[in-house]
């Protein structure tokens, strides 16, 4: 590669990173500790596949280290890392407020820099490398089972972008320890086989144009040129997955429309906002040009679904 070529390759990689939420300084939630993490947070690591992993774990405020809680992965968007999505999702403040665990995880990069997730197929290093980073996902909740008494009926993942992949991911691959995820931005690019039903909550944009809503290709992608799934395909799967009734009740206002499925198998919900207009970002923050407390939503909706059995 060129120095040329090196340099435009950064120029994008840090477009992106602009775009898809590297830089949310505008939209952080409580006050921040010297190190410009949410105050609480910890920095932690894990010997996994010959890596150090490296998380950030954030217990409730308060937490008097007995009460059974709730655990929520954060997965970061592709080079964003989990100081980022910390910030940008304000899930540290909300798990303060609602008694759970948040937990954001670090994906790998060949430079320790710009890390990405294995979603399948995307994105980046990782992708390319084969990473087991659900392998390294199980082994985390593993330990945080170890180092807190997390209730295994309530264990839920987010993310965004690749972070949002990779939420896909977890819910075809780890139904048997996930109750429910929300990807944001994401697009499901794995072969899914779960081995049971998994509640759904779905964010994306219209105007998205690095993961766009109807899938197929863009010139913005890391790694191997791939076509993404489309929501609308998406959403079918895991109506027949979890089979759920196949016409939603719907709700739309002028920002969004919102789908609900019911009737789905061991009390599962599926649910997609499609955001008109929406972009490459987290709802709710100050560059999403909207109002939508994604945050929020996706608490109420993890908690109304745990696993039942």
């Amino acid at each position: 590669m060129t120095t040329s070529q090196k340099t435009l390759l950064a120029l994008a990689a840090t477009a992106v990173a602009l775009y898809s939420g590297g830089t949310y300084i505008f939209s952080l939630h409580g006050p921040l500790d010297a190190l410009g993490q949410p105050a609480g947070t910890a920095s932690k690591t894990l010997e996994f596949g010959g890596r150090t992993r490296n998380y950030l774990v954030h217990p409730p405020k308060g937490y008097d280290g007995k009460s059974s809680l709730p655990l929520v992965l954060v997965l970061h968007g592709a080079i964003q890392g989990a100081t980022n999505v910390e910030r940008m999702s304000g899930m540290s403040a909300k798990a303060d407020k609602e008694n759970f665990l948040a937990v954001y995880p670090n994906g790998t990069s060949g430079s320790g820099l710009a890390p990405t997730w294995n979603a399948g197929a995307c994105c980046g290093y990782a992708q390319m490398n084969k990473v087991d980073d659900v392998g390294f996902l199980r082994a985390l909740i593993d330990r945080l089972e170890h180092d807190y008494p997390i209730d295994p009926k309530r264990v839920f993942a987010t993310g965004i972008s690749n972070g949002g992949m990779m939420s896909y991911r977890l819910a075809c691959e780890m139904a048997d320890r996930i109750a429910a995820v929300a990807p944001v931005e994401g697009a499901q690019d794995v072969e899914c086989r779960p081995s049971g039903p998994v509640s759904i909550l779905i964010f994306h944009g219209t105007a998205d144009f690095l993961v766009p809503y109807n899938g197929g290709t863009t010139p913005f992608q890391l790694g191997p040129k791939r076509s993404d799934s489309s929501v609308p395909s998406t959403v079918s799967f895991w109506v027949k997955q979890d089979g759920c009734t196949t016409t939603p009740e719907r709700k739309e206002t002028n920002q969004l429309r919102i789908d609900t499925y019911t009737g789905c198998q061991d009390g599962t919900g599926l649910t997609l906002y499609t955001i008109f207009g929406g972009r490459h970002m987290w709802p709710g923050t100050v560059l999403s040009r909207n109002h939508i407390p994604a945050t929020d939503i996706m608490w109420s909706f993890f908690a109304a679904h745990p696993k039942k059995h």
